[in-house]
């Protein structure tokens, strides 16, 4: 088997099944399995992918596990070379596949590789190139200045080494993964895509953006303005932070922790102001 495509779904049917449909179509001609794992879904995702799309392997969860957990299941299932991780609210060119299989078999160094994204309205999705956030890439970020941290010095039309594969769409090796393991369930959701993407560098991995195109109708499977939204991602920040830098001096360390707790609260009373029509 050469790819194994896990895509992980909740409340979203409109939007994984034109994910499916795509995947479908751009997948032909390459021996592909394609896994949807269902996070317990209050609409009726699970029956309309069980009656229209036979082909699929259907994994439906009792609870919400989170997106590290349930893509996990799925991994642990699969057999391809190659393993693609796939949001469900995306739609993936037909070229795209077939061109990031390629790319991976003529780079055997490379652990992971990520894509040029389009937000919903045609424009490119800046974090479609990422640096790790190390405490620095962190401040600056926080403070607006975002170039580093979206290594906007690559071109979008020529495929460069980068440092964080968005889980948007993620293509990783198999080998890869069993050298580094499979995404760290500490995170139910944000995070895990930047964890993995570091290990696999930590790994003696690379890390590539390649100019094949998708679109991501970013955020369609998340309720932004809700409290557990703020909750979930900025404890993933600080998740994130505490494994990778938590040995460095607190001279480095206060400032950034800080930052995520300043912007968490800036988060939350936005919400607030919103709820109340302030």
């Amino acid at each position: 088997m050469k790819l194994s495509v896990v895509i992980v779904s909740y409340n979203v049917r409109r939007f994984v099944e034109q994910c499916l449909d795509s995947v479908h179509k751009a997948s032909e001609g390459i021996e592909t399995e394609v896994f949807v794992v269902d996070n317990a879904s209050q609409d009726d995702t699970v029956e309309a992918i069980g009656k229209e799309y036979p082909w699929v392997r259907l994994i439906a969860n009792d609870d919400n596990l989170g997106f590290a957990r349930a893509n996990n299941i799925a991994i642990r299932q699969s057999v391809g070379e190659y393993v693609l991780l796939l949001n469900p609210d995306t739609i993936v060119a037909e070229q795209t596949l077939r061109q990031t299989v390629d790319f991976m078999d003529a780079h055997p160094k490379a652990g992971g590789v990520g894509v040029r994204m389009h937000n919903a309205d045609g424009t490119l999705a800046p974090e479609s190139r990422r640096a790790i956030p190390t405490p620095w890439v962190s401040c600056l970020k926080m403070l607006g200045f975002t170039r580093r941290y979206y290594m906007s010095h690559l071109s979008w039309d020529e495929p460069g080494r980068i440092e964080v594969i968005s889980g948007a769409f993620c293509l990783l090796r198999r080998k890869a993964l069993d050298q580094i393991g499979l995404l760290d369930e500490d995170f139910f959701m944000y995070g895990e895509d930047i964890d993995l993407s570091f290990r696999l560098l930590k790994g003696g991995w690379e890390n590539w953006y390649v100019p094949c195109d998708i679109v991501h109708f970013k955020g369609e499977s998340t309720q932004k303005s809700t409290f557990r939204y703020v909750h979930v991602f900025y404890q993933a920040m600080l998740i994130f932070f505490r494994k990778h830098y938590s040995h460095l001096s607190v001279f480095y360390t206060l400032p950034v922790k800080m930052a995520i707790y300043f912007r968490a609260a800036i988060a939350l009373i936005d919400i607030i102001r919103k709820k109340l029509h302030l």
